[in-house]
């Protein structure tokens, strides 16, 4: 073999060794990784020991006071006054059709037993001894701020109970909603 024909064929091959690259890798794959340990770094199962931690735990507690995405925050017990509770807390829920549904759905599985359906406070319950409740249309409850009713509901006060355990978070302020219109 002469010296053209080797160098024919070399060219040959390095054309052959670019074609097969560009057709059988991803042209979106990196041929070089910097800092290979940032692409491809090392898992931990969440209750495996981790030795990047003092205590060897990769789960972690959220940080005190953090409130998950898409919940409203909840006080405990003895946090959070009647008197507070009409002060800071606002509904913070948009006034619409569908809430105030729920509302009154809420109200008439809850509440109407002893408030009855008019928010009368003359529910079936009064009806066999139970002390009748406030009226809800009274000017006394009417001008009750949102916070305070939501901590009544949510506390019980007098000889209404906690429903903090029976309706969400949620259907409390839709309830508040609901009381709103009544009456109107």
């Amino acid at each position: 073999m002469d010296m053209k024909s080797i160098i024919k064929l070399g060219i040959v091959i390095v054309l052959l060794m670019g074609l097969q690259k560009c057709l059988y890798n991803n042209p979106r794959d990196l041929n070089v990784e910097f800092v290979p340990e940032m692409v491809h770094s090392v898992a931990f199962d969440a209750y495996a020991y981790n030795p990047n931690y003092a205590d060897g735990k990769t789960l972690k507690m959220p940080v005190k006071g953090t409130i998950a995405r898409g919940f409203l925050p909840e006080y405990s017990e003895g946090e959070l006054t009647e008197d507070i509770a009409r002060k800071v807390l606002l509904n913070p829920l948009e006034i619409t059709d569908k809430n105030l549904a729920r509302g009154e759905w809420i109200y008439r599985t809850h509440c109407q037993v002893c408030h009855g359906m008019t928010g009368l406070g003359d529910g079936p319950v009064t009806k066999r001894g139970v002390p009748s409740p406030p009226s809800l249309l009274s000017d006394n409850v009417k001008n009750m701020k949102d916070g305070q009713i939501y901590f009544i509901i949510s506390n019980g006060k007098g000889n209404m109970a906690s429903y903090r355990s029976q309706v969400q978070r949620e259907d409390r302020w839709k309830v508040i909603q609901y009381l709103r219109t009544m009456g109107n």
